[in-house]
């Protein structure tokens, strides 16, 4: 189930029509939703897109390259939580598959008595795994901002002939009185400072 109490919409990729329909059995059995069965190709993002799916299922022999990367540029521009379950037992293509954004991979076909299971870790190591990534773009975010800050502080100091503490408090008073936030006012320091 979603967040929202509504079944969780899985689009469920597969080119054996036989298979996906054991698997898209399965999914619905443990309360899933299986909005579409679609195969693998150039044109999965596409559906993805169209679709908009809560999550995706991949079932497969073995992953290959054009759905590696489609996974990639999935989880680079439009990340969901992705289950892959492979035939395939090599380490080195788990380790491609989990590096391009598959959140389980499941390898030795699909146990229908674990499927609640494998979904439910894969949507919690999503989640997990988008929280660091935030944490840690914020965290980015937040040192080239000091850096930015940092500079136009020198600067003034310099320009000015004042105090650190006294450049940081003129900065601040800009930012109240422009309500605008800091590294704005850096910016725009440092574009008039450096001409």
């Amino acid at each position: 189930m979603s967040v929202s109490g509504e079944p969780t919409r899985v689009m469920l990729v597969d080119n054996e029509s036989a298979r996906a329909a054991l698997l898209s059995k399965a999914l619905e059995d443990h309360g899933y939703q299986v909005v579409a069965r679609v195969a693998p190709g150039p044109s999965l993002l596409s559906k993805v897109a169209k679709i908009m799916p809560d999550m995706i299922v991949i079932d497969t022999d073995s992953p290959d390259r054009d759905i590696l990367d489609s996974m990639s540029l999935l989880n680079e521009h439009n990340p969901m939580p992705v289950v892959m379950f492979a035939d395939e037992d090599n380490e080195t293509i788990i380790q491609e598959a989990i590096r391009s954004g598959v959140s389980g991979y499941i390898a030795k076909g699909v146990d229908k008595e674990r499927v609640n299971s494998i979904m439910s870790v894969a949507v919690a190591r999503f989640r997990e795994y988008q929280a660091l990534k935030n944490e840690l773009r914020e965290t980015k975010d937040e040192l080239e901002s000091k850096k930015v800050i940092d500079k136009a502080k020198r600067l003034l100091m310099l320009q000015k002939k004042v105090s650190e503490d006294e450049a940081y408090e003129a900065m601040r008073k800009m930012s109240m009185d422009r309500n605008i936030r800091m590294v704005d006012v850096a910016e725009n320091i440092i574009s008039v400072l450096e001409l």
